[in-house]
C-alpha cells in the first residue's frame, strides 16, 4: 500500500490530481486551486488540474444504478486519472451547505460500483477500491467557517470525508475552510492563497 503524502520523504514525491469544483475557472475556487497547483509543481509533485467546467459530461445519473449509463470520453479520462493519483484535493464552493451540483455529478457519474467500490456477492460488505490514497477538501463559503461547523456540523464535508471518500478507502481525509469569502479583503484572500500553497508545497 501507497503511503500517504504526509508521510513520505521529499525523495517520494506524490502524484495529485486537483478536482475544480466550481463551474468557472476564473473564480476564487480557481485561484485557490492555481495556487495549489503552482506550489505543489515547484516542489517536485506531479500535478495534474481536472477542471470539471471544462469537462463534456451529462452530471445525471440518467438511469440510476438500474443500468451503467455509458461514461463521455472526459469521463473516461478523469477516472483514470482518479485511479493514478496518490493524492486527491477536491476544491469547490460551498452552496446552501453542501456541494454544487456540479461536482456532486462528477461523483454520482465517476464514483460508481467496479471503479470506486465493489459489494461482495450476498454479503453486507463491500471492497475499497481507492485504498491507499488521501485527499484534502478545500471549500469556500459565505458564512463564518465556524458557524458552519458548530450550527450546520459540516453537512458537506462530512457527506465527502465519511460516506463519499472513506467508503470508498481514502484515507485521511482532510478539510479546510475559506471564509467568509464574500465579506472578504484582498489582504485575507492573499493570506488564504498563501496557506493553498502551503499546503501544495507539502502535497497535503
Amino acid at each position: 500500500m501507497t503511503p500517504p503524502p504526509y508521510l513520505r520523504g521529499k525523495k517520494d514525491m506524490s502524484r495529485i490530481l486537483i478536482i475544480l469544483g466550481h463551474p468557472e475557472s476564473d473564480s476564487f475556487c480557481g485561484e485557490i486551486s492555481r495556487s495549489y497547483q503552482q506550489a505543489a509543481e515547484s516542489a517536485g509533485h506531479h500535478c495534474k488540474l481536472l477542471k470539471l467546467g471544462d469537462l463534456e459530461f451529462n452530471p445525471l445519473l440518467v438511469h440510476g444504478y438500474k443500468k451503467r449509463t455509458e461514461l463521455e470520453p472526459d469521463l473516461v479520462m478523469a477516472i483514470d486519472e482518479i485511479k493514478r493519483a496518490d493524492h486527491l484535493v477536491f476544491v469547490y464552493p460551498t452552496w446552501w451547505g453542501n456541494l454544487p451540483a456540479l461536482l456532486k455529478g462528477f461523483i454520482d457519474r465517476t464514483f460508481l460500483p467496479g471503479i470506486t467500490f465493489q459489494y461482495r456477492e450476498n454479503s453486507l460488505r463491500w471492497d475499497k477500491l481507492l485504498k491507499g490514497k488521501s485527499a484534502r477538501l478545500i471549500t469556500t463559503m459565505d458564512a463564518p467557517a465556524f458557524y458552519y461547523k458548530l450550527v450546520y456540523f459540516s453537512p458537506g464535508q462530512r457527506a465527502m470525508r465519511i460516506a463519499t471518500l472513506n467508503f470508498c478507502g481514502v484515507s485521511p481525509v482532510k478539510g479546510t475552510i475559506f471564509g467568509p469569502v464574500k465579506s472578504s479583503t484582498p489582504e485575507k484572500r492573499d493570506q488564504w492563497l498563501r496557506k493553498a500553497k502551503e499546503l501544495g508545497k507539502k502535497g497535503a
